[in-house]
């Protein structure tokens, strides 16, 4: 009863050429927009006229800093990276050996977040394990595939595998088509595709954002933004939550 109406509209694309198109097209009744993008500066420039025109801005899952939106609806991206280092430090245990680290692209700020927790905690609690050069994906399937696959091939003490954004099926594929041992592997985000490797065992944890809270959280602050008269509010991230084969939700 609060809403008039809602547009939700699907981008193809994770950079500025995506975003700005989709805005362009927005209705000048609009009072809110949340939105999922890279932090950009045609992006930042994007946010910036919005919000002067007396719009509201929330940005989900990636933040776009050093823009007056008025709430980021998501985890701690820092928190959530550290939390991948730990769990894969402790898989590792005292085995000596390498990690391999995927991101999607280091313009989402999310992705940047991520793997500076992990970095840093894997370097300072875990020394015995050797973080390898990280491989940008571009969140593609085949890129990620074909990086996996030459990672498995010339990695012989490869411990785990690290993989912060999308391109994961690329990896699992890559993994079915190894031979020996697969590596320890963390990825992000339970989805239909991560549900079932957890089932069968092609992948170890997922660390959530909880989708379905995140979308309840940011219909509700932009709904407060929209009638609050202070445009900016108070930040609570999202607590990330650890899932396992054994306590995947049913929803």
């Amino acid at each position: 009863p609060l809403v008039a109406s809602c547009s939700i509209r699907q981008i193809d694309g994770f950079g500025p050429e995506a975003l700005l198109p989709a805005l362009e097209g927005l209705s000048l009744r609009t009072s809110g927009v949340g939105l999922v993008t890279v932090d950009h500066p045609k992006t930042r420039l994007a946010i910036r006229r919005l919000c002067e025109a007396g719009v509201r801005v929330i940005t989900i899952a990636s933040d776009v800093l050093a823009t007056p939106r008025s709430a980021y609806v998501g985890v701690d991206n820092v928190v959530a990276g550290r939390t991948a280092a730990l769990l894969m430090g402790r898989l590792a245990g005292a085995v000596q050996g390498s990690v391999g680290l995927f991101l999607g692209s280091r313009a989402y700020h999310g992705h940047q977040g991520r793997e500076q927790g992990f970095r840093a905690l894997l370097e300072h609690d875990f020394p015995h394990l050797t973080l390898l050069p990280a491989v940008e994906t571009g969140e593609d399937n085949a890129r990620s595939h074909t990086a996996a696959e030459a990672l498995l091939r010339s990695t012989p003490d490869l411990v785990g595998l690290y993989c912060i954004g999308a391109g994961r099926t690329g990896i699992v594929q890559a993994l079915q088509e190894a031979r020996g041992t697969r590596p320890f592997v963390i990825m992000h985000d339970l989805t239909n595709s991560t549900r079932t490797w957890l089932a069968e065992d092609l992948i170890d944890v997922v660390i959530d954002q909880n989708a379905r809270l995140v979308g309840e959280q940011a219909v509700i602050r932009l709904l407060g933004a929209i009638a609050a008269s202070a445009p900016l509010l108070a930040l609570k991230d999202i607590e990330p939550r650890i899932l396992l084969r054994e306590n995947v939700p049913l929803r």
